[in-house]
């Protein structure tokens, strides 16, 4: 009888800890997406998160954990889709085996506790794609969607990715914690479906700005908080690569937002915004994703600046192309997650990160800067252009089948008056007090709801006063 494999305590405690740091990132989300969104619709929009969370954790139990890193019976780099192993019941002393740690070798974590980290990384790259929808959608129409796609692209994508798939280990494309599985794979699918909705009632003649900018702020601080799990816990390991990948979170994230407020500094007469603050922390971490672990801390410092300052720029895409991305998923996530993926083929090097040149592991090149040429910068578009494509396409399909089925859009009238009450019945906001009057405690203060919200729909700042 084997021995069982050995559980590493630190190893395990700090994949836990990382997964919950995982997990407050889709609450988080709710709010940077509800504070950018209008005020009769912000409650649709957070639902959107938080459906998510429920949705995908089952399904991710059920197949998705199996089929993204399942071990396939004829295994090689030419796999497309894992097995279909059960996991709903097993031993808690077996130990997952990376094919990118020790090529193969165990890490020394529960398989359970690797499936749950995991877990989180499927539930907020599903979220990430409702920012392009909002104030449109139907809420049973998001629900097939969200499961269609994470289905028939999410799971596969993964495992091209991190499970042993064409992209990770025959193409040899880099991606240390989810530029290209999360937020390229999740930007493509918002503008697919954004162009399958339409432009929204009123845009871009009207202006769609922020209902509550604290949100949007608390929001940004928690997606910053707990992207340290995101990204430190994707070492799997407590070691010197995952502190590498924590501090270059944290300077990355910082440098864009300085990038991005230049910009608004520059555009805007010298009036740089906390939405754009908050906004350029998002492209910041973006960014850095899939090169947290691959590159020096100076270069995730030129990464940050670049990102927050492009990313800025990108916003205003959807203007000049015509497409409604509501939130800006495309112009952050995808334009964020393309400038991360292709910083790898020139900032990318063995000496932060070993396992880049072994082949035993990944068997990459190292950059351009460190003497590897173009070769790793072709890799990283490759594989990013592939997910792009296959994302978009597939999202398409599924965004088309569901409109001429059980219908994507809203009505026109609900979409007027807000999704909240045609949709859930009720209100994120509530100005009628116990006696039934419809100014409540504001008509005692002296304050009319009414001039109060125009007041703020006149003075809030918004991403798109970047776009101009």
């Amino acid at each position: 009888m084997e021995d069982a494999p050995t559980i590493d305590t630190g190893n395990t405690t700090w994949l836990l800890v990382s997964s919950a740091l995982v997990l407050l990132m889709t609450p988080g989300l709710a709010f940077f997406y509800g504070g950018l969104n209008r005020a009769k619709s912000v409650l649709n929009m957070m639902m959107m998160s938080f459906v998510t969370i429920g949705l995908i954790s089952v399904l991710w139990l059920v197949y998705g954990f199996s089929l993204a890193f399942g071990t396939n019976d004829n295994a090689s780099a030419n796999n497309l889709i894992g097995s279909f192993t059960a996991y709903l019941g097993g031993n808690t002393k077996d130990t997952f085996a990376a094919f990118w740690v020790a090529g193969g070798a165990s890490t020394g974590i529960p398989v359970f506790v690797f499936m749950a980290f995991q877990m989180m990384f499927a539930i907020i790259t599903v979220a990430l794609i409702s920012g392009a929808l909002s104030d449109r959608t139907k809420f049973a129409g998001w629900l097939v969607f969200a499961f269609g796609w994470f289905t028939l692209v999410y799971v596969p994508v993964a495992h091209w990715i991190w499970g042993g798939g064409f992209i990770g280990m025959k193409i040899k494309a880099l991606d240390f914690a989810g530029g290209t599985a999360v937020h390229i794979n999740a930007g493509a699918a918002a503008l697919a479906v954004a162009l399958v909705l339409g432009k929204r009632i009123g845009w871009p003649k009207e202006a769609f700005k922020p209902h509550n900018v604290p949100f949007v702020a608390l929001g940004a601080g928690l997606l910053w908080f707990g992207w340290f799990g995101f990204n430190a816990g994707s070492e799997l390991t407590a070691d010197g690569t995952a502190a590498v990948a924590f501090i270059n979170t944290q300077v990355a994230t910082a440098a864009a937002v300085l990038g991005w407020i230049a910009v608004e500094w520059l555009k805007s007469g010298g009036k740089p915004t906390l939405v754009g603050a908050s906004s350029g922390a998002v492209a910041g971490l973006v960014a850095i994703t899939p090169a947290c672990g691959f590159i020096s801390p100076w270069a995730a410092i030129v990464l940050g600046i670049v990102a927050g300052a492009v990313c800025a720029l990108a916003v205003s895409l959807k203007y000049k192309l015509g497409f409604d991305d509501s939130l800006d998923v495309v112009g952050v996530h995808f334009v964020g997650g393309w400038i991360g993926s292709l910083s790898l083929g020139l900032f990318a090097n063995d000496y932060v990160n070993s396992w880049i040149t072994d082949d035993k592991i990944l068997g990459a090149d190292n950059g351009l800067f460190y003497g590897g040429g173009l070769t790793q910068l072709g890799r990283q578009a490759l594989g990013s252009g592939i997910v792009t494509v296959y994302s978009f396409g597939v999202a398409a399909l599924i965004a088309l089948a569901i409109k001429f089925t059980i219908g994507l859009r809203t009505s026109a009238e609900t979409e007027v008056e807000g999704i909240d009450v045609a949709e859930h019945a009720e209100s994120a906001y509530d100005y009628a007090s116990t006696t039934g009057s419809s100014a409540g405690a504001f008509a005692l203060a002296g304050i009319a709801p009414a001039s109060k919200a125009a007041e703020a729909e006149e003075s809030a700042p918004s991403t798109e006063k970047v776009a101009g």
